[in-house]
């Protein structure tokens, strides 16, 4: 299943990094697209989208509704 979130404070490579692997805790098979100047985080994904998001948020980024 296809996920967007709306993820604050993602300013460089090292932010793309460290979304890329909260997801990955949650999800290692996951395919994961992170649009920096967008805000964006696009995850291919079967996990529950609340489980995906408290991850983001949990390294630090905040996830909009």
């Amino acid at each position: 299943m296809n996920q967007t979130f709306s993820v604050t404070g993602m300013t460089c490579s090292h932010c793309e990094r460290a979304v890329t692997q909260a997801v990955k805790s949650v999800d290692p098979g996951a395919e994961v697209k992170v649009d920096l100047a967008g805000g964006k985080v696009e995850v291919q994904s079967a996990q529950p989208r609340a489980a995906i998001a408290k991850a983001i948020a949990d390294e630090g980024y905040p996830v909009a509704a």
